[in-house]
């Protein structure tokens, strides 16, 4: 695309919605491609723009990444919105796991996973993720707190237990094309209600072997 077409296509969608279709465009290509084997160049055909003109809105295929980290939080603030503003907030919490992880594609997912194994290798990458996973754990714990309905309920345990269920969710999604997401889903609805009802069986102690 020449600099003249960059600048009309510019000029009707304005830089908000340059920076969008960027991003859709990298989600693609890192999705197709893997983030190593896909170029600045690549990422500039797809977003069918010139390279000067690309790197004016981001200057690095790690700057995209962080762009899409922070458009997926921006998402996530909505959600947590509607739940903050629903007379029935358990009910809402439940309404929006259930949303969120049937929507997510195929491609996205394979995008998440394949963000989680380059944070093993870049370290601007792994601290974004490790960030994100902070805040993330921060306000599920806060939340579920909130939430429960039992005294013995414990956030941060049920929490421990959420979070490779639903990153499992992502990974299925990703590796198998006949994934159940609906019995995954509510296996998480199930492992939440229990939790906040204080439901969830005990540990055992570590120095006492489980009965058989």
């Amino acid at each position: 695309m020449t600099g003249a077409a960059d600048r009309a296509a510019e000029a009707r969608g304005g830089p908000s919605a340059r920076r969008a279709h960027i991003l859709d465009a990298a989600e693609a290509c890192f999705a197709r491609n893997g983030f190593h084997r896909t170029t600045m160049q690549d990422l500039a055909r797809e977003a069918a723009m010139s390279p000067g003109n690309f790197y004016r809105y981001f200057e690095s295929k790690e700057a995209l990444v962080l762009g899409l980290v922070e458009r997926e939080r921006e998402r996530g603030t909505l959600l947590v919105a509607e739940m903050e503003g629903s007379g029935d907030p358990r009910g809402t919490l439940l309404g929006i796991i259930a949303r969120y992880f049937a929507s997510i594609t195929r491609e996205a997912a394979t995008l998440r996973v394949e963000i989680w194994s380059e944070s093993t290798r870049n370290p601007d990458i792994a601290a974004m993720t490790a960030r994100t996973e902070a805040e993330s754990r921060d306000w599920f714990v806060t939340t579920l707190s909130e939430l429960a309905t039992a005294p013995d309920c414990d956030p941060a345990g049920l929490y421990a237990l959420l979070a490779p269920l639903m990153k499992g969710i992502v990974v299925g999604r990703a590796a198998l094309p006949d994934y159940d997401v609906a019995a995954a889903i509510a296996q998480l609805h199930a492992l939440l209600d229990a939790g906040l009802d204080g439901r969830l069986p005990s540990s055992v102690p570590p120095d006492r072997p489980a009965a058989r």
